[in-house]
């Protein structure tokens, strides 16, 4: 049993008197940070986002939401919203800190680096400016064991955990040279440039798939080629844009079974038009597919074995976005069915479907029926196929096949009938090089993250 014992006199004035604030790692952490400094000490200005009815376009400012920020990171798809709607003290500067309001993810923070400055920021975060610290030094800070200790313990509500301002404003930061902050600041921007790195070699990877199958001029309206789930109109080499309609005979609706514009809508018939001339493969055929338990939400640990749900899978790897595990009985159980081996593809059918993963080091978990492991049979690069799922060539076919009006379900037959188009083994392996180096260059940035807490905690440890 863990407990602590709290004078009347110690209750600091928070009007709170649940466990929850007052647990033993909480209160070990605060007598660290007592000469430390609070938000509101070092800061310009906090505030809360904009509040923007969605009206998302296809160019404009950059809309930073909660959902974007992840593990000291600014990742996922954001928005671009209308910059006339955006007032001058709500865009972003090089350096401001933003932070997680409300939600799963609620007091994620990150740092904002050059190439956002000028975007804004979403109602359910809140901007920090720090003006008396390194900025950099304390984002870092905020992801660190003592960061996250107090953003934990300041939280508020039950179904929904919740930050405001005021509670923002206690967090305590311990301030050290300039020289020692600029250390942590150095490593921060290297991060930064290990994760650019990243995507620039995934998306050279992704421009010579294209290329390659002469599709590189199959765009999103006014971008670049679209990433995984694009669903703007497109057009095809010298094809008209923004096809309004498509013309099908009625035999096709009866093999389909369906008569929705989602399956009819032409673009995947353009992007299927270019594999055919490579020579494409049926998934089923080229690999054994295993879809993974289900063993209900009665199921969940504390802690144990990983349970590699959806929501932990992305094209760059698994989260520990609200990560669920399973007993040791149950692992051992179901480990040799269901437990991902190295070079194998974790692929979504559920919920966001289409996401695909290639195993690089061992996961001690299993996985859930929203996720089919793929093994190929073949001499094909894994990297190579999950690029082809994740670029347009496997987006257009799951969003023709893929149903559902609220929770979309890609069926294990239509996931088998996914065709990859058979590059040249030389070809394969180029693209497959430069999604490996993307992934190095993704794990460096992360070691440089965790080299930079550890740094920041035992500094702490010795203030």
């Amino acid at each position: 049993m863990s407990y602590s014992i709290i004078q009347k006199s110690q209750l600091e004035g928070a009007h709170r008197l649940d466990a929850e604030y007052y647990q033993p790692e909480f209160l070990d952490a605060m007598k660290k940070l007592s000469k430390a400094s609070t938000i509101a000490e070092l800061t310009s200005d906090v505030r809360y986002g904009l509040y923007l009815e969605p009206n998302y376009l296809e160019r404009g400012v950059d809309f930073i939401r909660a959902m974007n920020l992840f593990d000291y990171d600014i990742s996922g798809e954001i928005l671009k919203i209308d910059g006339a709607k955006v007032p001058l003290e709500y865009k972003l500067e090089a350096g401001d800190c933003l932070i997680t309001r409300s939600g799963a993810n609620t007091g994620a923070a990150s740092v904002i680096y050059p190439r956002l400055r000028g975007a804004t920021f979403g109602s359910y975060t809140i901007r920090v400016r720090f003006n008396k610290i390194n900025p950099f030094f304390a984002g870092l800070f905020l992801n660190t064991k003592y960061g996250i200790f107090q953003t934990l313990r300041l939280q508020t509500g039950m179904a929904q955990p919740n930050l405001n301002i005021p509670n923002i404003e206690q967090i305590k930061i311990p301030i050290f040279i300039e020289n020692e902050q600029k250390k942590i600041e150095q490593i921060c921007l290297e991060i930064q440039n290990q994760k650019e790195n990243a995507k620039k070699f995934y998306a050279q990877a992704e421009q010579l798939l294209l290329h390659e199958l002469g599709l590189e001029n199959f765009s999103a309206k006014g971008g670049s080629p679209p990433s995984p789930g694009f669903g703007r109109a497109g057009a095809s080499g010298g094809e008209t844009e923004n096809e309004l309609y498509t013309v099908v005979n009625f035999s096709d609706v009866k093999s389909a079974e369906r008569m929705d514009a989602e399956f009819f809508g032409g673009r995947c018939e353009k992007v299927m038009k270019k594999c055919r001339a490579h020579s494409p493969e049926k998934l089923g055929e080229i690999a054994t597919l295993k879809k993974g338990i289900e063993p209900g939400s009665e199921a969940y640990r504390e802690g144990g074995k990983l349970f590699v749900r959806v929501s932990n899978l992305s094209k760059e790897g698994l989260t520990d976005n609200n990560q669920q595990f399973l007993s040791e009985k149950m692992y051992d159980e179901f480990k040799k069915d269901y437990q991902p081996k190295l070079g194998e593809i974790l692929l979504s059918k559920d919920a966001t479907p289409g996401i695909a993963y290639v195993v690089k080091e061992p996961i001690d978990g299993v996985t859930s029926g929203g996720i089919v492991k793929v093994k190929l049979k073949e001499q094909i690069d894994p990297e190579y196929v999950a690029l082809c799922i994740n670029s347009i060539v496997g987006q257009s076919q799951v969003e023709r096949d893929a149903g559902g009006s609220i929770i979309k379900h890609w069926k294990p037959e239509q996931i088998k009938n996914l065709l990859i188009p058979i590059l040249p083994v030389a070809t394969q392996k180029k693209i497959a090089d430069l999604v490996r180096e993307s992934h190095a260059a993704r794990k460096k940035a992360k070691e440089l993250l965790e080299e930079a807490k550890r740094k920041v905690e035992e500094m702490i440890e010795n203030f």
